[in-house]
């Protein structure tokens, strides 16, 4: 099964080819992607590797953590999955949900909207 990797403290100047080149010697690599953020169109500093050996990819986080690529000390170790946020609950299940103008509709049974107003008052 593949492993993926995060390497982190990257060179901005880093590119996929250039990670892709640094972990292929130990082994065969699956992907290797530098994060690249969408407003500026530059690198974030980190990215991941994902290699098909589960030995190969051990061997490359203790031989490449602390090293240098491209003139920075890298942090390599595997990657965590990322902890999924909870969805927003808007408050209890009475079917009231917020609305982009500020006021909120209910939600009945048989699926059509009422209007909430401020003092509580339901207009049909």
């Amino acid at each position: 099964m593949a492993q993926k990797i995060y390497v982190g403290n990257l060179n901005y100047a880093t590119d996929d080819s250039a990670l892709n080149a640094a972990f292929s010697q130990f082994g065969e690599v699956v992907s290797a992607a530098v994060i690249i953020d969408r407003a500026t169109n530059r690198s974030k500093g980190f990215g991941f590797v994902e290699m098909a050996d589960d030995d190969a990819a051990k061997t490359a986080i203790s031989q490449l953590n602390g090293k240098e690529i491209d003139g920075r000390r890298v942090r390599v170790n595997m990657a965590e999955e990322k902890p999924r946020r909870p969805r927003p609950n808007f408050g209890d299940d009475s079917g009231y949900r917020p609305r982009s103008n500020g006021g909120y509709r209910r939600e009945s049974s048989n699926g059509s909207y009422s209007r909430r107003s401020s003092d509580d008052s339901y207009r049909y």
